[in-house]
């Protein structure tokens, strides 16, 4: 059985995602699907919109066959680190063939030929590096220049006008750099974002929106029916269901007190431990207390925001500080260790066929849930302490049992 990966958050699963999906499959080949999937945070430092059991059940019903977790540790981090825990998780499988990502022009060569040369670091890229960080741009930005700037003195013609700097070409240099770097087996394909590109918060087409797009009709207008005709059938019945019982949609507000609590209970210093606090961060955080206008979360950006410091940089690191994550366990070489495991949400009946291969070709124990853990493992503690957090925010959150759903749900499964 051929399979093809793909990495996602689908946040929820929209069209343009079925599109990719299906498009996947015809330019690869393949017979199933697998997909790497954030858990109930996300890579730009938000809460996600539906738990990772609804949108396990949106990715099954739009057609993949087995859902696996992507670790918070790797789901909230930056390009670099996000892909390469996605990465590796396909890769630890044994039964993935190839991978396939979106990207706004659809040419696959310049990125893998950039991959290829940055992905060892050479002594000369990181120097360019360090001097477009210190005209203060953000890092994708001096990452994308510094990568220009590189290929052009050495020579590398064909890639020197690639747009590197859009999103989704960052992403996918960084898949394809992981993929270097673990000396995978795996096949990279890419295919054409269409329509709508990543983060465009207007809806420009009749039935294909952004992610943000939709989520902004969602929270905005408060109205399911603002985004059904952006989102598969399928998808649409499962917000519903989630919506009536209050469990969607989620962001970042109903966490607003927690997080406050967790800022004015640290000082500077404790703040300092905290992964995503750099440059003096925590000192910015304390001192726009006072000065609030309101206590949302918003409110809370709009008073740190500063050309330094993005809106993504600043959510990551207040993510940070609601999860009580510490630096130690996110140090470059804790990180380049991977994953310790492969955390099943989901699967159909394809899936279970995958699944039996992994007996064999998995390089991973293979967990159905958390409670099924032979050993304790870091990162899956944070996972789980990540949901409990999560479920806390829930408008329709009834019980302690809710909790701790790591440890008690099976696997959603299709038939």
């Amino acid at each position: 059985m051929r399979t093809v990966g793909l990495i996602v958050e689908y946040n929820p699963f929209h069209n343009g995602h079925l599109y990719h999906l299906q498009q996947s499959a015809k330019i690869t080949q393949a017979d199933a699907v697998v997909a790497v999937m954030s858990g109930h945070f996300l890579q730009r430092g938000e809460p996600a919109l539906l738990d990772k059991w609804a949108r396990t059940k949106m990715a099954l019903e739009g057609g993949c066959d087995l859902v696996i977790e992507l670790p918070v540790a790797y789901a909230t981090q930056a390009a670099e680190w996000f892909a390469y825990g996605a990465v590796s998780l396909l890769e630890a499988t044994g039964v993935v063939d190839s991978f396939c990502f979106g990207t706004e022009n659809g040419d696959l060569a310049p990125l893998l030929q950039a991959a290829h040369i940055v992905a060892d670091e050479p002594a000369a890229f990181k120097s360019l590096l360090m001097q477009r960080l210190q005209t203060g741009v953000s890092y994708p930005s001096a990452y994308s220049d510094a990568i220009t700037s590189y290929l052009s003195e050495h020579g590398y013609v064909d890639a020197v006008n690639f747009p590197f700097a859009l999103p989704n070409h960052t992403l996918g240099l960084h898949y394809l750099i992981a993929h270097h770097r673990l000396n995978g087996k795996m096949e990279p394909f890419t295919i054409t974002r269409e329509k709508a590109q990543y983060s465009q918060q207007t809806v420009t087409d009749r039935q294909i929106a952004s992610a943000t797009a939709i989520r902004k009709l969602l929270l905005e207008q408060r109205s399911l029916e603002a985004a059904q005709a952006y989102v598969p059938a399928t998808t649409y019945r499962i917000l519903q269901q989630e919506w009536l019982t209050g469990h969607c949609p989620m962001s970042w507000e109903p966490y607003t007190n927690a997080l406050l609590h967790a800022i004015l209970t640290r000082t500077p210093a404790q703040l300092a431990e905290l992964h995503e606090i750099t440059e003096g961060l925590e000192h910015r955080i304390r001192n726009a207390m006072p000065k609030l206008a309101s206590l949302q979360f918003e409110g809370l950006l709009d008073t740190l925001k500063t050309k330094r410091y993005t809106r993504t940089k600043l959510q990551r690191a207040l993510l940070a500080i609601l999860l009580g994550h510490h630096k130690a366990d996110f140090t470059p070489d804790r990180l380049s260790t991977g994953v310790e495991y492969i955390r099943v949400l989901g699967f159909s009946e394809k899936g279970k066929q995958l699944l039996r291969r992994m007996r064999s070709t998995a390089k991973l124990p293979v967990l159905l849930s958390a409670a099924r853990a032979s050993q304790s493992y870091r990162y899956l503690e944070l996972d789980t302490q990540a949901s409990s957090v999560y479920m806390l925010g829930q408008p329709g959150f009834e019980s302690s049992k809710s909790l701790f759903r790591d440890f008690m749900d099976k696997p959603i499964t299709m038939e």
